[in-house]
């Protein structure tokens, strides 16, 4: 399952995520800095408009194997999306389950769940940057160089 965003809401996104780590990891770039990167394709994963053709073109070639979805449709109406997803994964929904609210359910645990997982990962990125300001808190009293390595 591929989900891809508008390139320009992914460039947003990421000077958002680059904005909340740079107090840690030095300044940030300027927006046309880092626009003029991405345009270029310098990033961590490299071109994105490359990783999304690339994933296009093997949706196109097995379109049973990849499902191909845009992020900002599916969250503009996601219901019929979480029943594509679970007939494309086999566990389609049956009429009955559907009747009865199956299809929301599914959907409410799915929202449950991504807010533990964004939670999750923003507990980690608090303490990574923990960890490197404690790192260079130690350097500087002169803990033992090899301090860094070890922690």
């Amino acid at each position: 399952v591929y989900i891809w965003r508008d390139p320009k809401d992914t460039f947003i996104s990421l000077l958002h995520f680059f904005q909340k780590q740079k107090s840690t990891r030095g300044p940030l770039r300027s927006l046309e800095e880092c626009f003029d990167m991405f345009c270029q394709g310098l990033s961590l994963h490299g071109p994105y408009l490359d990783h999304v053709l690339g994933y296009w073109k093997a949706h196109q070639e097995n379109p049973d194997k990849i499902l191909f979805l845009k992020y900002e449709t599916v969250r503009a109406d996601p219901l019929p999306y979480v029943k594509r997803l679970a007939e494309f994964m086999g566990y389609g929904f049956t009429a009955e389950e559907e009747k009865n609210g199956g299809v929301e359910k599914v959907f409410l645990v799915s929202i449950v769940i991504w807010y533990e997982m964004v939670y999750a990962v923003n507990l980690i990125l608090v303490f990574s940057n923990a960890l490197e300001t404690l790192r260079k808190i130690a350097i500087e009293i002169g803990v033992d160089p090899t301090f860094k390595e070890k922690f």
